[in-house]
């Protein structure tokens, strides 16, 4: 099990590939019930490598694949390629259970090319597990990269708009652009070095000038990814354009790319550059948590201003990396998990109001308790998460992200802290506009929400409260990587 938990996991994804690749494509029923499988096949797998984890180790479940580089690039590949640890276990986690979500959200709004639609979701899910586990560089850049082309794909093919191909485009140029960044960085690194491995790069002490010049090539593709303002303009484009699934994986996952590879790589391996870049990137983190705070609060659309509030909770992520304290790594880490699965479920809700009425305008929104009175308690309930509301995870989250910036600077805490103020204010102006009020002379009376929606949504709130009142299955693993980890102790 030590041995093979990671190969295991990746063979029940490929495995499922071929089995969908092998359905014809007018079976829409076997086709959306094969996906489903093996998604969840793959879930419950990576349940079973959290419920067997031991706090004896760090890195676990090492999966080896050396001897495949070609000779003549004389690359020093090491003994391992992907293996997980504390950090990167709950990311796995996360795409497994995001993934299955996404297959049942669309079950029935993708009306053409669903065989592919399939396969891309299905690829997307191997490349970013792969990117949580790879332990070498270059590995991780080709996969960062990689997860580029089948998100193109759900956007420019599947979106829900007219201007879907021109989002999908801007998208993927906008972050292809700052991750050549990235590649340079890993060229200096590797004519310093010798090698792009990672655990051999740990113990390898960098002169000042390289780490400063290798760091900067991974901010500026990490804060693409994550996206920190002024690097932001292209989230909310593609969240307005995406189909519900890819905005689910987008805000869920996608996002996280950026603060785990701050976490996974900058940290770690570049303290000395790290330490030198903190106040920069602090002063950032505050601008994005004011100005996406602001800025959601003037959004007439409701994607949109689900779309910057991540811009918002995104910039207290790494104001918390950056403090370089225990608190603010494990914190960091706390909230993009929260994230992750109350934006995901945000965009559902809202996606489920799209659905019946044709609009995302907020303004025509008013008094949809009278008709969906289901539909506005789950509604009201992810709201109160995303203000992160006790015992929710992300009270959890945010209290231990504003106590780190409270630790590094008085000002910079009280600064963040205003974020939580705005949020209160953008959650329940929209809550309050949506649920409450004489019923909307624009809307439809329609039906509630049936199972297959409850069941979407159910997988994603509930662990929001049972992890804000038991978050130690996830604090024991992260503090058992965080104090081993070289740059974090």
């Amino acid at each position: 099990m030590a041995c093979g938990g990671l190969g295991w996991i990746f063979l029940l994804l490929f495995l499922g590939m071929l089995n969908v690749m092998g359905i014809p494509r007018n079976n829409y029923g076997k086709l959306k019930r094969a996906a489903l499988r093996w998604t969840l096949a793959t879930l419950a797998g990576t349940l079973i490598l959290w419920g067997a984890w031991g706090l004896e180790s760090n890195f676990q479940y090492p999966y080896q694949m050396g001897g495949i580089a070609p000779t003549s690039l004389s690359f020093k590949w090491g003994p391992l390629f992907l293996a997980i640890d504390g950090i990167s276990l709950f990311f796995f986690i996360l795409t497994a259970l995001l993934t299955p979500i996404c297959i049942i959200i669309s079950w029935n709004s993708i009306k053409f090319l669903l065989k592919e639609f399939l396969m891309c979701l299905l690829f997307l899910e191997v490349l970013l597990m792969g990117v949580f586990s790879a332990l070498d560089l270059l590995l991780f850049y080709i996969l960062f990269e990689g997860v580029l082309i089948p998100m193109f794909l759900l956007i420019g093919i599947w979106g829900s708009r007219e201007e879907k191909v021109r989002a999908s485009f801007y998208f993927f140029f906008y972050t292809f652009i700052g991750s050549v960044f990235m590649l340079l960085g890993l060229f200096q690194l590797y004519s310093v070095t010798g090698t792009t491995n990672y655990l051999a790069l740990l113990n390898w002490g960098l002169p000042p000038s390289t780490q400063k010049w290798v760091f900067v090539g991974f901010f500026l593709s990490l804060a693409v990814k994550i996206p920190l303002v002024p690097f932001h303009i292209w989230l909310p484009q593609a969240h307005v354009e995406a189909p519900v699934s890819g905005s689910v994986i987008l805000a869920g996952v996608l996002l996280k790319l950026g603060g785990y590879g701050f976490l996974r790589f900058t940290w770690p391996l570049l303290p000395g550059a790290s330490e030198y870049f903190t106040p920069f990137i602090i002063m950032l983190s505050v601008l994005a948590i004011i100005y996406g705070s602001l800025t959601t609060c003037r959004q007439v659309d409701l994607k949109r201003l689900v779309a910057y509030s991540s811009v918002a909770h995104m910039g207290l992520v790494t104001l918390a990396i950056f403090t370089h304290t225990i608190e603010g790594m494990g914190a960091a880490l706390l909230m993009m998990l929260a994230h992750g699965l109350v934006s995901s479920a945000l965009f559902i809700a809202v996606t489920y109001l799209y659905e019946r009425h044709h609009t995302r305008l907020i303004k025509y929104f008013r008094g949809v308790a009278f008709s969906m009175p289901l539909f506005v308690f789950v509604f009201g309930v992810l709201t109160l998460t995303n203000m992160a509301i006790p015992p929710s995870f992300n009270f959890v989250a945010e209290f231990l992200s504003l106590l780190a910036a409270f630790q590094y600077n008085l000002v910079m805490g009280i600064l963040a802290a205003t974020g939580m103020v705005w949020a209160a204010a953008y959650s329940l102006f929209l809550y309050n506009r949506v649920g409450f009020g004489v019923p909307s002379s624009h809307l439809l009376f329609t039906r509630d929400l049936n199972r297959r929606e409850l069941l979407a949504l159910f997988p994603l709130v509930w662990p929001v409260f049972i992890l804000g009142v038991f978050p130690s299955p996830i604090l024991d693993p992260l503090k058992k990587a965080l104090v081993i980890n070289p740059g974090g102790a």
